[in-house]
């Protein structure tokens, strides 16, 4: 068999194949059918074909270079081999003939013989342009003509055809030169198997295919003509059953997408004649071959894969009728109309199984069964399509459309998604956290790219969306209305609490140096790491602000994206001083939001809708300055100085709400603004200078205030800007208290250093008699409840304008202090005391434990929608009525009252019994009682952080009045009890911000004897007759407990100055608090507060010096001062025994395991210090109250304890210190006995069994001094095979006796004879043989006295010396059992474990 060629092989290889296979003689694997003369009919169509003619190729001839590779000339049709070339035709001659090269082309150029082509000229017409064109007239005839050629091709098509005359049946149609391809009669086209048989009445007009064109024009026609009767004939002669054949064979053979295109050709050609018949003839036959075919695909007549060829297979239903006249729709394909065929009904869910989340257009969550028409636009998905809505991962993938709408949809729809579920629509519909969802998902930098769009609408959405991701609805509406509060401009970052290991370790360092610094780490990670952790950090790493800026600047938004850009603003400044610092410094940002939305002159503005924010002076605009000067004093001084704001806010304070040529609204907006930044300035005692220009104004607008109360109802707005005015002027009139002397006294600290005030005490002065008409005002609507609530800011504002007004008057040095004095008798007199005894004021006390935070914690619940890295404080749909930021809450004005009370009582000493007469009100004693009870703190949330900070305001108002009283003459017992335990609570509760209270507390009330009237009550003889009563009181004390107690009490002003060394805060912090909570406004470096990760003092802050002391001590190898030690330990022992017997509420917080921890550290601390008497006394006495039956059985070592890593640890390092340096002392052993109770973890037994076998001879304390019940170490039975071997092995080898040890040895001898003589079957046959063999060594041991006791063991009594009881003989059982055993003894021998 011949090999065919191979790849590589060479010319000469293929030539000697080719002699090979001629000289084989071997038949060809393809025949060749050479044609006869197409000119000549058919007379050579019956010729048989020539067989021994062969093509063999042969090199002689060949040149030696190859031919140049220019384009070859399209291929002639070959003459057949019957038709002879003359044997005298040159075939040079005849190449030269019929070459079409280009260069022929070009070389002869002979014209188109144009002599039998008629002339027609133009058709004239009435109009001057020709008609346009209209695809819906007359498609009908047209469109069938079309196939895929352009509208223009088709009118042309269409008007020759018109023009032709109409050609008889065998008449070939004059070419018209249609387009290549273009069908110029009718053909019959097989149709699914049915193919037109000869016998059919169908009649061939012409060639179908072959058109003669590119021959010339004398042969063109009979060329395609000869063809034709030659393929007429052949048919002709062939039977049915053949034609069907040859056609299955030629569709096998044939490429599908040549056989459709070929019967679309035909299709459209035979539509195209029978158009022109119908034209031609009117009334005359024609073909209905296209009307009756249904209609369907080009390829449905195809077999294709899956389908199958039975024409009686279903077609795919469709709502509508494709029409072959419809744009595009000449080729129908189906597998893409499956969009259009009816949805599948809605699955009805009938598992708890999860569903994908669906949502509308407007953001809401639909239902997964919900059954929506589709004309609302809610099915265009692939998955689940019968469900109505959009998931979230197909929103985020219409946001990458290339179709700009698309995009800005989606992107409407995420921010409507976002909107509602920080409002709180979506509840616990949803499994998990949609913000959490769309912020892993990479959302933010999806906003971020969108905002780099080119369209406008896209950023527009894209800034919407920012928005209601970062701003919180409802957080700047509370942190607006409580302005005015006491402290209220002051806030907490909006940060998340997790901050670097950098920034954790530096309390000493000013708050505005660490916000400046960045950490090098933090400047090298990237945008999604740093978004991880904080969202407002890997926003501007992204480069924020520029492109916001350049929105602004260069693309001129609509109001709408404008107000979005300065929320966006405002949420960043709030995030903390470093992100106001950036916003501050981008460039060109502030001074475009300053040129175009804080101009000083402007068209006016009707009510409606504005076209345009830009030259319209804004409120947002203002109020984003405000907030970026409370971060800072540099800031706000840098605005100020910057930006020309002193004519600004003189241009939008000199002129009345009304009067501003704005909306109503905005124009109370931009002047309430105007005044609070104004205020904001104040309070770091800058902007002095605007006080001497508006002067005039200021006073203007206070002799207003009397009329604008007496609206009704009032408005809020304005309540608010009055209230703003009033903030003002507090703040101005303690910059005029300040002197300069306070200035110069503090100038060591240069971060707080300032210049004096602008303001004088002679400017300001005049202030309150046109301020306290206003308070009377309004405090006649304290009966109206309604309207009480309406003015609830002014109130508030004037109380603590009056504070801060007598505050500045008294620190005067040219003031009369008769003057003020009695300024203050006749305010208390006229005012106030009627006040205090109002029905009314009580209601506002009662209600305090219905708005508190404490005494209600669980409204303070995290919200679902509050992911870590984006902090907010959660007030989506405001806060309810009777919460302490709701419109009914007493909070503000009693904060406010207490304060103008305690500036009083301060100035005024003979005004302090009469003032404190508020802290009799029954509503405060009872909201007082539910804070000190034991509960569940609050969870401390942003919202909870910036409600409870209010709360501790008003308790310690309460508690400093308290204090100012009792210096003065003594409270009631329950009421000074009740103050401090009130004051001990609050101490373990301030949050940062709070450092200068929590200072005030340890110096004023905590550690005064006035609050602790159990000293002078028989408190001290009540603790000793307790302890004679005691369980275990046989022993006899060295020293009674009510003797260390009365101790304590005269030691207390030592133990107070050692708690402010060890517990005060960091000094730059209590020096920062001090300075806003005295109103030394100098020294006020920011109105931004720490983050509040915690509160300022932990809970078990009474052994917070201990536990420092035990860390020094751990970190100075040679060991601390006998005398600082003893001192620290010794005061802090009394104070921890004063709580314990007189406030052990203060202590609850604290469980009796960590308690014992912070004990066994005084033994840690130094070898000698547990030697000293008192340290002895105070610890016996404190492990005695650890030891209380109602206290131990709370006593857990095995749960983690705080401020503890392990207590295994803690115990193995007390064991070692105890066999170093106890040399037997009962009270170190009693501390090392304890956690060895039956109860607590075996590992703590097998530690000292295990690897402190030494300490047992030095663990000789008594029987009679266990300060536990011996049954706990005994009962119930040791199950630990491993401590009984090792109980047993100490007892055999003497490491455990009876005078070394009494305690264990009764304890180890209990255990023992519980294993020997147990009998439970269930036990394992380890356990079963450890025990026969434990037994069989016992019965045989030397030492009698140990045998007896092992063997006959009873019960535990710790009266007894050896501590339990005896049987006299053993009982009949364990007799029986014993006699068993050693009979198998004596037989077998012992067995060895």
């Amino acid at each position: 068999m011949l090999s065919r060629p191979k790849p590589g092989e060479s010319e000469v290889d293929l030539l000697h194949f080719q002699s090979q296979f001629l000289a084989a003689g071997a038949a060809p694997a393809v025949q060749l059918v050479k044609k006869g003369n197409r000119g000549g009919g058919d007379t050579n169509s019956d010729r048989p074909p020539l067989q021994d003619h062969r093509d063999v190729v042969m090199l002689d001839n060949l040149p030696d270079l190859p031919p140049a590779l220019v384009p070859s000339p399209p291929k002639r049709v070959r003459p057949s081999p019957g038709h002879c070339l003359p044997k005298d035709d040159d075939p040079e001659e005849r190449l030269r003939r019929h070459d079409q090269h280009i260069t022929a082309v070009l070389t002869k150029i002979i014209e188109r013989d144009t002599s039998s082509v008629a002339v027609n000229l133009p058709v004239p017409s009435g109009v001057a342009f020709p008609a346009v064109f209209l695809r819906s007239r007359d498609t009908q005839g047209k469109s069938a003509t079309s196939g895929k050629r352009s509208i223009f091709a088709q009118e042309i098509a269409a008007r020759r055809i018109a023009e032709a005359k109409g050609p008889s049946v065998g008449e070939v149609v004059p070419n018209l030169g249609p387009p290549e391809g273009a069908v110029t009669c009718e053909t019959p086209t097989p149709r699914n198997q049915g193919c037109q048989l000869p016998g059919s009445s169908h009649s061939f007009q012409g060639p179908n295919l072959v058109t003669g064109k590119g021959l010339r024009d004398q042969e063109a026609e009979q060329e395609a003509q000869t063809i034709h009767e030659e393929n007429i004939a052949r048919l002709q002669a062939m039977a049915p059953e053949e034609i069907l054949q040859e056609q299955q064979r030629l569709l096998a053979q044939l490429d599908p997408s040549l056989v459709a295109f070929l019967r679309s050709h035909s299709r459209t050609q035979e539509q195209t004649g029978e158009t022109a018949s119908e034209e031609q003839r009117p009334g005359g036959p024609s073909a209905n071959v296209t009307k009756e075919e249904p209609l369907m695909s080009a390829f449905a007549s195809e077999p294709r894969k899956g389908d199958k060829l039975e024409p009686e297979a279903p077609a795919l239903a469709l709502p509508v009728t494709p029409q072959k006249e419809w744009l595009h729709m000449d080729t129908v394909e189906l597998e893409k109309l499956h969009w259009t065929q009816d949805l599948p009904p809605v699955r009805r869910q009938q598992t708890q199984e999860r569903m994908q989340a669906r949502f509308s257009l407007q953001g809401e969550l639909l239902a997964p069964d919900v059954d929506l028409p589709t004309h609302l636009g809610l099915h265009h998905h692939g998955e689940e399509a019968e469900r109505a809505g959009y998931s979230l991962q197909e929103l985020f993938h219409l946001t990458r459309s290339q179709v700009s709408q698309q995009r800005a949809l989606a992107l409407h729809v995420l921010a409507q998604v976002i909107s509602r579920a920080q409002a709180g629509e979506f509840g616990d519909r949803l499994a998990g956290s949609v913000l959490s969802l769309l912020l892993d998902a990479g959302f933010l930098f999806l906003l971020r790219f969108s905002l780099d769009d080119r369209v406008d609408g896209v950023i527009a959405t894209a800034i919407r969306a920012l928005r209601a991701l970062l701003v919180a609805p409802g957080d700047e509406e509370l942190l607006d209305s409580t302005f005015s509060w006491y402290h209220g401009a002051l806030t907490f970052p909006l940060m998340p609490s997790q901050e670097d290991k950098e920034d954790e370790d530096e309390d000493e360092e000013c708050p505005a140096g660490k916000a400046k610094r960045k950490s090098p780490e933090e400047e090298s990670r990237p945008p999604p790491d740093l978004a991880r952790h904080d969202v407002i950090k890997g926003l501007l790493a992204t480069s924020l602000l520029p492109r916001l800026r350049y929105v602004l600047e260069v693309t001129y938004p609509g109001p709408a994206v404008v107000l979005d850009i300065l929320a966006v603003l405002i949420r960043l400044a709030r995030h903390s001083l470093e992100s106001a610092t950036r916003v501050l410094e981008c460039p060109r940002l502030i001074e475009t939001i300053v040129r175009e939305f804080l101009p000083t002159s402007w068209s006016p503005v009707g009510a409606g809708p504005t076209p345009s924010l830009y030259k319209v002076p804004c409120a947002t605009a203002m109020k984003l300055l405000r907030v970026l000067a409370s971060a800072g004093k540099n800031i706000a001084a840098r605005l100020l100085s910057s930006f020309d704001l002193r004519s600004r806010l003189c241009r939008f304070i000199a002129e009345a709400p009304q009067e501003l040529a704005l909306p109503p609204e905005e124009a109370e907006m931009l002047s309430t603004e105007a005044l609070r930044l104004w205020a904001v300035a104040a309070s770091y005692g800058q902007g002095g200078y605007l006080y001497r220009e508006l002067y005039p104004v200021l006073m203007r607008a206070l002799q207003v205030v009397p009329r604008e109360l007496s609206t009704h109802p009032p408005q809020p707005l304005s309540m608010q800007r009055i209230a703003s005015l009033l903030t003002l002027l507090t703040q101005l009139t303690l910059a005029a208290g300040s002197t300069p002397a306070e200035t110069i006294s503090d100038s060591a600290e240069a971060s707080l250093s300032a210049t004096p005030s602008l303001v004088t005490w002679t400017q300001v002065s005049g202030l309150q008699p046109l301020v306290e008409p206003c308070l009377r005002q309004t405090l006649k609507l304290l009966s109206r409840p309604e309207m009480w609530r309406a003015v609830g800011p002014v109130p508030v504002a004037c109380l603590l304008f009056l504070g801060a007004y007598y505050q500045a008057w008294s620190q005067q040095p040219s003031s009369c202090p008769e003057d003020w004095l009695q300024d203050m008798e006749r305010l208390s007199e006229e005012l106030l005391l009627p006040l205090l005894s109002q029905p009314t004021l009580g209601s506002l006390w009662d209600s305090l434990r219905h708005c508190s935070l404490l005494c209600n914690p669980l409204s303070c619940v995290p919200a679902l929608e509050a992911p870590p890295s984006l902090v907010s404080l959660g007030c989506s749909g405001g806060c309810p009525r009777l919460s302490l930021a709701g419109s009914a809450s007493p909070f503000p004005f009693l904060t406010a009252l207490l304060s103008l009370l305690n500036t009083l009582a301060q100035i005024h000493k003979g005004l302090c019994g009469q003032l404190a007469a508020i802290l009799a009100a029954p509503g405060l004693q009872n909201y007082f009682l539910q804070c000190v009870a034991p509960g569940a703190a609050p969870h401390l949330t942003p919202f909870s952080a910036w409600a409870l900070r209010h709360e501790y305001h008003l308790q310690y108002l309460a508690l400093a009045l308290a204090q100012k009283a009792a210096a003065l003459q003594p409270l009631p017992a329950t009421h000074a009890a009740l103050y401090h335990g009130m004051a001990l609570a609050l101490l373990s509760r301030l949050l940062p911000g709070s450092e200068y209270l929590t200072h005030e507390l340890l110096l004023s009330c905590v550690f005064r004897l006035e609050f602790l009237p159990e000293r002078t009550s028989g408190g001290p003889e009540a603790a000793d007759f307790s302890d004679q009563l005691s369980l275990g009181s046989s022993r006899v004390p060295r020293c009674g407990q009510g003797t260390l107690l009365a101790q304590a009490c005269q030691d207390l002003p030592s133990i107070r100055n050692c708690y402010l060394t060890h517990c005060s805060p960091a000094r730059a912090s209590l020096l920062a608090s001090q300075a806003l909570h005295r109103g030394e406004l100098q020294r006020v470096p920011t109105l931004l507060l720490p983050v509040p990760t915690e509160p300022l003092l932990p809970t078990d802050w009474p052994f917070l010096p201990l536990i420092r002391l035990y860390h020094r001590a751990s970190d100075t190898p040679s060991g601390l001062s006998p005398t600082d030690t003893m001192g620290t330990a010794m005061r802090v022992l009394q104070w921890v025994l004063v709580l314990e017997s007189w406030r052990p509420q203060a202590l609850w917080a604290v469980p009796p395991a960590a308690r014992l921890a912070r004990l066994m550290c005084v033994f840690l601390v130094d070898s000698e210090l547990f030697r000293e008497s008192p340290v002895q006394h105070l610890v016996a006495a404190l492990l005695a109250q650890l030891c209380q039956p109602q206290v131990l059985p709370n006593l857990n070592l095995d749960c983690p304890l705080p401020g503890l890593t392990s207590f295994p640890d803690l115990y193995a390092n007390f064991l070692d210190h105890f066999e170093a340096v106890s040399f037997g002392d009962h009270l170190f052993g009693a501390l090392v006995l304890l956690p060895l109770q039956r109860r607590f973890s075996v590992t703590l037994r097998l530690a000292l069994f295990g690897e402190h076998v030494g300490a047992l001879r030095a663990l000789s304390l008594p029987l009679t001094q266990l300060p536990v019940s011996l049954e706990c170490y005994t009962v119930p039975p040791e199950d630990n095979l491993a401590l009984l071997q090792l109980y047993f092995r100490t007892l055999v080898t003497g490491a455990l006796r009876p005078r070394w040890c009494p305690v264990l040895y009764a304890v180890a001898v209990a255990h023992v004879n519980s294993f020997i003589f147990s009998q439970d079957p269930q036990s394992s046959d380890e356990v079963k043989a450890a025990r026969r063999s434990m037994l069989q060594k016992t019965w045989l041991l030397a030492d009698e006295g140990l045998r007896q006791h092992l063997l006959h063991y009873k019960l535990p009594n710790s009266t007894l010396p050896e501590g339990f009881e005896l049987y006299s003989q053993l009982p009949p059982l364990r007799q029986h059992y014993l006699q068993r055993l050693t009979s198998t003894v004596l037989q077998n021998g012992v067995s060895e474990t």
